[in-house]
């Protein structure tokens, strides 16, 4: 998917993915010397929404296990950035050594188990005190939107899919991930268990929904 997935991507969600993942990077508390790891990075997508605002200063981990999805990934960005390929579950960093950890529509890939996982990771990454910020596109709650947006995720994607990639397989799994997945509450929980003040939000009636907070100190 890694040679359509960024316009696939914006073509099919009509925009709202970019404005979702601008709201991820809004008001984090970001100064010269912050460290930031964004898990899950794809191409580095949120490097993008951070540009504008970043100090160029700034230093940015970028983790991503798909090998093609880190060799397209963008790295010439105002401030300077690490891409490495690696699983964001099993990596091995050094404690406390993040200002901010971010992420956007990595989440609903991770079965229960392994959403514990990774909030015990981000725990481990970020110094007390230390901000995170998720989102994900979910399932909303009222009946008659959550019908439409199933059918748009399970048949309209793919065929978009198709048209750019010949095969719409790969984009079907995101209906089949999204309905597994539901949303980010079942993850803030795992965050609070972490000793994590957690903010859930939510977007566009709950089409996305999302996490913020910061690490309390110990």
């Amino acid at each position: 998917m890694a040679g359509t997935y960024g316009l696939v991507n914006l073509i099919s969600s009509f925009g709202f993915t970019a404005r979702w993942r601008h709201q991820v990077t809004r008001d984090l508390p970001l100064n010269a010397n912050s460290h930031v790891v964004d898990l899950m990075s794809g191409m580095n997508e949120l490097c993008r929404s951070l540009q504008a605002h970043a100090p160029k200063t700034l230093r940015l981990t970028a983790i991503d296990f798909a090998p093609e999805m880190v060799r397209r990934a963008r790295n010439d960005w105002r401030f300077r950035v690490t891409t490495c390929l690696q699983d964001a579950l099993t990596w091995e960093f050094q404690p406390a050594s993040a200002d901010v950890v971010i992420s956007s529509f990595g989440l609903k890939t991770f079965d229960q188990n392994q959403q514990l996982q990774l909030a015990r990771q981000v725990a481990g990454l970020l110094r007390p005190g230390g901000t995170f910020s998720f989102v994900e596109i979910s399932v909303p709650q009222a009946r008659g939107l959550r019908v439409l947006y199933l059918f748009y995720l399970n048949r309209i994607i793919p065929w978009v899919g198709r048209l750019f990639l010949g095969n719409p397989a790969n984009y079907r799994m995101l209906g089949v991930y999204t309905q597994q997945f539901g949303n980010c509450k079942y993850f803030a929980e795992c965050l609070r268990q972490q000793r994590m003040q957690v903010t859930e939000v939510s977007d566009f009636f709950g089409c996305a929904t999302g996490v913020r907070g910061y690490k309390l100190d110990d």
